[in-house]
């Protein structure tokens, strides 16, 4: 007797892949109640009547998603490798460009590494599968990000200063505990808030602030390494948009409870990422040799007028822009020249170097900026560029006072007065706490307990915890080299061996 044919399974369509990926995976615990295994599930006061109402618009498979990443990963080390062998640092604009890499090395890397474990640690602690599979996937989108980061600037470690230990820079130098106290104030969040904080008010809001036009600016100035791993990120970017974007309508729509909750929280997540973004604001205009838009132009586009349509979408449920978006309007003109000049003031503690921009450069500024740049900050340029001609180059040898908050020094002028310092302070528990902003300041009042614990690096240094007392116990403590990461480009070794690299390349061609 002829034994019956195997029966055929149907192969099974993508939706029905990623249904049982996400809905498969769930169950209720019997041996322990499920309070007691998703304990923060409900503390933060956000309301979910149904965890399967959760959609992801990629339905994406573990599956799928290891064949696409892999694929990336073999192109974007073919092009490493390949900028390595030919020395393709020798083939950016000006040595210059490559401190506006030292930045993101030290201060925006090591937010890929804290992103991954805050999504690691959040998708645990999500009831339903479906908001758990998405975490984890960014999770290891975001350790991506960081090692791909890593690898591509370690070439430029060869070669320039103040690359070399970015891990340890970034827990102990003072102005990168400014990116650190946001991520870490984010992952002492309960869940929901985090994904509010990152996924939805840095990643789908200002994401764009930061990797479109520094990108672009990359690519501007030869360096197609960066310009590699950044467009391999920013598929990945794409999904995390939609994240940020689902996570949001998700709380909204589930119960109209969480509507206030969710607008306090866009409304601080939002003022924390733009007081983070002012570090990109002056990489923008100051510090690309050749410049792809000013800072004001990417506010206008990348905010301004994206940002009209979200909030316009979202008003449906309930949802304003964020407090506050008017200021950050109206200091677009003038931000980066604050933060530029505040670090030409105290350039001898970073590990990057600064200087006057040239003429031409200046105009630039004046022809981008023309309300504020000629009148509020040409003139300061000249002083110090007549001040650097005597031997006389400006350093502040002062320690700055912090916002409590966001950790920046009190550099930023009242909205309607731009040479008139914005200052705010208020008392809690015979305590005296400083603000550089109302909304710094409003954060502060909702949660003190939370900020009263800042570690301030002003206040640690003074204290004598930060390697000792003198300049250069602080600098050896934060793993920088004296004279050589630190002080004016003019004059350092990064410009002085740029110098030799272009004239033996102009002895070579000849």
């Amino acid at each position: 007797m002829n034994a019956m044919p195997p029966p055929k399974h149907r192969k099974l369509s993508l939706k029905e892949r990623y249904a049982h990926l996400t809905r498969g995976l769930s169950w209720e615990t019997t041996y322990q109640p499920m309070s007691k295994v998703f304990p923060f599930a409900d503390y933060e006061g956000i309301k979910i009547h149904d965890w399967d109402a959760w959609e992801d618009p990629f339905r994406l498979t573990m599956d799928a998603y290891w064949k696409y990443q892999a694929e990336k990963e073999r192109k974007l080390y073919a092009v490493i490798e390949s900028f390595a062998q030919n020395n393709g640092h020798l083939n950016v604009t000006d040595a210059r460009y490559i401190n506006a890499l030292k930045v993101f090395l030290t201060g925006v890397s090591p937010l890929e590494y804290s992103a991954h474990r805050g999504y690691a640690h959040v998708g645990r602690h999500f009831v339903g599968a479906g908001p758990r599979i998405a975490c984890q996937m960014q999770a290891i989108d975001e350790l991506r990000h960081a090692q791909t980061q890593i690898h591509t600037i370690s070439h430029y470690n060869k070669f320039f200063d103040g690359l070399h230990d970015a891990r340890h820079m970034h827990d102990r130098v003072w102005y990168l505990s400014v990116p650190k106290s946001f991520f870490e104030d984010a992952c002492s969040a309960g869940p929901f808030e985090f994904l509010t904080a990152i996924s939805f008010s840095f990643e789908y809001v200002l994401t764009n602030l930061l990797f479109v036009p520094f990108m672009s600016g990359a690519a501007y100035n030869g360096d197609m390494a960066t310009v590699t791993f950044g467009f391999s990120a920013q598929s990945d970017e794409a999904r995390h948009m939609t994240l940020g974007l689902e996570i949001i309508k998700f709380m909204l729509e589930q119960d109209e409870g969480n509507v206030p909750i969710v607008q306090r929280w866009i409304d601080k997540w939002f003022w924390r990422g733009y007081r983070l973004l002012a570090i990109v604001s002056m990489m923008m205009d100051y510090m690309l040799p050749k410049r792809v838009m000013s800072w004001a132009e990417a506010w206008e586009m990348y905010f301004e007028q994206a940002g009209d349509a979200l909030f316009n979408d979202l008003s449906r449920y309930g949802i304003r822009k964020p407090k506050y978006h008017e200021v950050a309007s109206k200091e677009k003109s003038r931000l980066s020249h604050e933060v530029w000049t505040t670090f030409y003031n105290y350039s001898q503690a970073t590990a990057f170097h600064t200087w006057v921009p040239t003429e031409e450069e200046q105009d630039w500024l004046s022809a981008k900026y023309p309300d504020t740049f000629d009148r509020l900050y040409r003139p300061r340029f000249q002083c110090w560029s007549e001040m650097e001609a005597q031997g006389k180059r400006y350093y502040n040898p002062t320690l700055p006072q912090l916002c409590v908050v966001c950790q920046i020094p009190m550099i930023f002028t009242e909205p309607d007065d731009p040479k008139t310092i914005c200052f705010r302070s208020t008392e809690y528990k015979g305590e005296k706490y400083h603000f550089c902003s109302d909304g710094c300041k409003d954060i502060f009042i909702y949660e003190p307990e939370k900020y009263m614990q800042s570690w301030l690096p002003v206040h640690q240094i003074y204290q004598g915890n930060c390697g000792g007392a003198d300049l250069k116990d602080v600098l050896a403590w934060y793993h920088l080299n004296f004279g050589a990461d630190n002080f004016d480009y003019k004059g350092s070794p990064d410009e002085k061996l740029w110098n030799e690299w272009q004239a033996q390349r102009s002895v070579n061609e000849a």
